[in-house]
């Protein structure tokens, strides 16, 4: 028998008016952080108006805030992305960090549940433009115990857009590897494209006037470990892991929305780079923490800055 099942369908979204009246979004920036549940706050939202959604959604059956069962996870998600879609501007993003896991009981037991990648799919037949995966690379994961299985060192991103999305490569890019020796000695090629088998090659004059390299899509950040800093959240995400993706999918003053805001850290990192930042958080204790975290600036226990893997 297959473990397969059909790709769900998100309800229609009830129009802003009288049921949801639209969020006054100077109030929404006032706060910081909004507490109250993500589900209910999203269809208030404005269409077309927001220009990045960046979030870390609680994963299945993981934390004990939020026990979502991986076999009804897609449903779960679907009213928060297709009220997010609507939300989002023509150029507008979505961008998921979230991690599969291992089944602990049913049909599956033992085994990696499909839900991140039904997820995935879902989005896509919902209406969101499938752009990237990303790598997040965690040099620093967590040990223990896995049995069969090496430790987790690495989660998904995902890069969904409505339409054509804002994307500046420039905002992300990184050191060039060669010293400046060779970068000058390869403005002074005039032979620079090779004539290979396969054709043409690249016009290797032209590699190094970008002020920088391609990052790539592995992104290596250090995980967080909060426990030590006070920070009142067990899945905080690192600093470095936002600031990536917030630099080069939202422009300048742009609206950033984290819907599952937890400890506040997208809104902290979209605030200091200069975007009109805001979430939202059902826990009362953590949106009271994120405001704090958010009015102090507070960094994380570790570096904030990607080291991207080309």
């Amino acid at each position: 028998m297959s473990n397969v099942r059909p790709l769900p369908t998100a309800e229609p979204r009830t129009p802003v008016g009288k049921a949801h009246p639209p969020l006054d979004l100077d109030e929404l920036l006032a706060q910081g952080v909004m507490q109250g549940d993500a589900a209910n706050l999203l269809p208030r939202l404005r269409p077309d108006s927001v220009d990045l959604f960046f979030t870390s959604p609680p994963y299945a059956d993981q934390r004990a805030y939020s026990r979502i069962n991986p076999d009804r996870y897609v449903d779960w998600f679907l009213p928060h992305a297709r009220a997010m879609l609507e939300a989002s501007t023509e150029t507008g993003s979505m961008v998921i960090n979230i991690k599969n896991r291992v089944a602990a009981s049913g049909s599956l037991r033992g085994q990696r549940h499909p839900y991140v990648y039904e997820l995935v799919l879902a989005l896509q037949h919902l209406g969101w433009r499938w752009i990237e995966t990303y790598i997040w690379a965690k040099p620093n994961a967590m040990p223990g115990r896995f049995g069969t299985r090496t430790k987790d060192a690495f989660e998904y991103v995902y890069h969904f857009a409505k339409g054509t999305p804002h994307f500046d490569l420039d905002a992300v890019r990184v050191p060039y590897k060669a010293d400046q020796a060779e970068i000058d000695r390869r403005k002074k090629d005039s032979l620079g494209r090779r004539s290979t088998e396969a054709g043409f090659g690249r016009d290797r004059t032209k590699t190094y006037l970008k002020g920088g390299a391609d990052p790539g899509n592995v992104v290596s950040v250090p995980q967080t470990y909060n426990q030590h800093k006070g920070v009142a959240h067990t899945a905080a995400m690192p600093e470095g892991l936002a600031e990536f993706f917030i630099r080069c999918m939202s422009p300048e003053n742009g609206l950033v929305i984290d819907p599952f805001a937890g400890s506040g850290t997208t809104v902290t990192v979209g605030r200091r780079l200069g975007r009109r930042a805001a979430g939202f958080e059902l826990h009362d204790e953590y949106a009271r923490e994120a405001r704090r975290r958010i009015a102090a600036d507070v960094a994380d226990d570790l570096p904030g800055e990607a080291v991207v893997l080309g």
